[in-house]
């Protein structure tokens, strides 16, 4: 089983370890003749990169990807695409003293039992690090669908820290406020609130978990397949990826148990077209696992950063000793201010995925974009000798 794998159609692939040389993806199935730029790529990775902000890990990565393949004169050529981002600040040095006494509520334990070794310079593999892989692939995903025929948009914020938490909010409201403050959050009053919490918990030398809430509109019916391959299921997988992922819902989410089917249930009446369409959304734009044309609106929740230097207990299979440590370097407080791209670069990748393979998006090129026809073959031409 391929655990470094997403897609069926857009198949997203990636290598990288923490404090390795680079990370790196490839995406197999991306259209011919999407209009791609490195700087549309490295718009996404500055939202995620470390260092943004004072609640954010200090590790100093400008994340600076290059494209090495698949795209050609500004526009994709169908196959392949490869993507690096080196690693310029890996200090490997601090994480010595847990090579075999694992920090807690970390990977470090159980990839050793997997694998009986582990690259465990800042938690290797299993280190958030791996997800500027993600939100690359989502950069691509997200032009493909922006570029289609569709008026598909997806935004994120971050609704929770802690206990406090934000009213709800328009999809408007997130698109206008969560890139304005360091929460990312789409109520300006309540990220003051957030903040605060977050810098209370830094001073004391510990960390807090948080939830996103996503919302992507414009998607049209249809997509997903009982049972297994439904729209809720794939997106289910996607978000529980996310490191630090306890917790995903989608519509009523956990409080659909507090509701009766009468008050659940959704009357249906025709919309401007004739077509029927459920009154209200609490079913979050899914119903039968099927997406129903209704906007699709979920939660993921993050728990709190499990590296703090706060004094843990652990052990060390090696010597057999039980001993302190207190976990040294540079760390995020709270998680979703970062996650607020991963967790949208997955509900692009998602989308794609599920739109090639309903036939929505021609899997082989963009229409009305680049394409053989267009640009004739020359023998003569630079490269074609």
């Amino acid at each position: 089983m391929n655990g470094n794998e997403f897609g069926r159609l857009f198949r997203v692939t990636t290598y990288g370890e923490s404090h390795g040389d680079a990370m790196g993806v490839t995406i197999s199935g991306c259209p011919a003749g999407v209009e791609l730029s490195v700087e549309d790529v490295q718009a996404e990775l500055d939202r995620r990169k470390p260092g943004q902000s004072m609640i954010t890990t200090s590790r100093g990565e400008p994340d600076a990807v290059v494209v090495n393949s698949g795209v050609q004169d500004g526009y994709t050529t169908g196959t392949p695409i490869g993507m690096v981002v080196q690693n310029k600040d890996a200090r490997s040095g601090k994480y010595e003293p847990y090579v075999t006494a694992p920090r807690p509520s970390h990977g470090d334990f159980t990839y050793s039992a997997k694998f009986g070794t582990r690259n465990w310079g800042g938690g290797g593999r299993s280190s958030a690090r791996e997800t500027v892989n993600w939100v690359a692939a989502g950069a691509v995903a997200k032009q493909v669908l922006e570029q289609s025929d569709y008026d598909i948009e997806v935004k994120a914020h971050v609704n929770q820290i802690g206990d406090v938490e934000a009213p709800p909010v328009t999809f408007e409201e997130i698109l206008e406020h969560s890139e304005e403050n360091d929460v990312r959050c789409g109520h300006p009053e309540t990220a003051e609130k957030m903040l605060e919490r977050i810098e209370q918990y830094q001073e004391e030398g510990d960390s807090i978990g948080g939830a996103i809430y996503f919302e992507a509109q414009g998607l049209p019916r249809g997509l997903g397949a009982p049972r297994f391959d439904s729209f809720s299921a794939r997106l289910g997988q996607a978000m529980m990826a996310v490191p630090a992922a306890t917790a995903f819902e989608f519509g009523l989410g956990r409080e659909a148990r507090e509701w009766t089917g009468h008050d659940r249930n959704e009357n249906w009446e025709f919309d401007d077209e004739d077509d029927p369409r459920p009154v209200g959304n609490k079913h979050g734009g899914v119903q039968g696992g099927i997406t129903t044309g209704e906007p699709v609106y979920g939660e993921v929740t993050l728990h709190a950063p499990t590296s703090i230097p706060k004094k843990q207990r652990t052990v060390d299979w090696e010597t057999g000793e039980e001993k302190e440590i207190q976990v040294v370097g540079r760390h995020d407080p709270v998680l979703p201010p970062r996650g607020v791209p991963v967790v949208e670069s997955m509900l692009y990748v998602t989308i794609l995925d599920f739109m090639l393979l309903a036939g929505r998006i021609n899997p082989d090129r963009l229409d009305g974009r680049v394409g053989a026809y267009d640009t004739p073959y020359h023998p003569s031409s630079p490269g074609n000798e």
